[in-house]
């Protein structure tokens, strides 16, 4: 979905520099894996009943579909000197998923962390979707393939540790057991970490990595002001749609129909 304005030849970038750049997909990572992992069971504590989680759950996909295009949007034209392109999404994402977090297991009630759900989804889709863009925006065609891979690796133990931290804080001593209505405390402590690591992961990211500058400063300037609207927003998130590369496009229709096949499975529950 992100293009990159970048044209001048990119320099081969060490090991290192290519995990930097990739390392704030461990806290991502945190994030989706506990909300993946461990919302049912919240909204089940707070009184949800197995046939309400699936329509609880719709928001995540939907907002992902909404998101994703306009940041990376909104992206694509952004540059600011000290900042970059890339990285001030980062930022804003992560300080949004931290605090969710923090606050999603301490719900009171059902529609609360309904809401919260939403947010975090955003918020994460927020930090993800300039990361991606910033494997074009930085590395060789020579090299893409490697930093998706160094992602790949990260996301793996990034989804591997945060899926198991409530079984690790509770080998530690804290209950996994709680009154009815309240969540453990297992949960609300792993929530805490993974809100922790996303911010420090993302921070990571972001001081050890550095963006190059548009090759025409200027003509992103022109552009943004003669494309600038409503309108011509929607219609150039449209064309990238429509430009899509087909297997990104068959993962998104795969993805789509999964959901809605989950979502279905929640309202013939409902009914019987």
């Amino acid at each position: 979905m992100e293009k990159s304005s970048i044209k001048l030849a990119k320099p081969r970038l060490s090991f290192w520099n290519i995990f930097n750049m990739s390392f704030g997909f461990l806290g991502i990572q945190f994030g989706f894996a506990l909300q993946g992992g461990f919302m049912s069971r919240i909204f089940q504590t707070l009184g949800a009943s197995e046939g309400e989680i699936p329509m609880l759950w719709v928001a995540a996909p939907l907002t992902g579909l909404l998101v994703q295009p306009i940041i990376g949007y909104l992206s694509d034209r952004t540059w600011h000197p000290t900042w970059g392109r890339r990285k001030p999404f980062f930022l804003i994402g992560a300080i949004l998923s931290t605090l969710t977090l923090f606050f999603l297991p301490h719900s009171p009630v059902l529609w609360v962390a309904a809401g919260c759900l939403w947010v975090l989804d955003a918020s994460i889709n927020i930090s993800m979707e300039p990361f991606r863009a910033l494997v074009a925006d930085k590395l060789p065609e020579s090299q893409r393939s490697y930093g998706f891979v160094m992602q790949t690796l990260i996301i793996g133990v990034g989804t591997w540790i945060a899926s198991n931290l409530p079984w690790l804080v509770n080998k530690l001593g804290v209950s996994n057991v709680a009154d009815p209505g309240i969540v453990p405390l297992s949960i609300k402590i792993a929530f805490a970490i993974g809100g922790a690591v996303f911010l420090l992961s993302i921070l990571y990211t972001i001081f050890t990595t550095s963006e190059y500058p548009p090759e025409d400063l200027a003509e992103l300037k022109k552009s943004n002001h003669e494309s600038r609207g409503l309108l011509n927003g929607v219609k150039e998130i449209f064309q990238s749609i429509s430009n899509m590369p087909k297997t990104m496009a068959l993962l998104g229709i795969i993805q789509f129909f999964s959901w809605f096949a989950f979502l279905l499975c929640g309202v013939w529950l409902r009914l019987h």
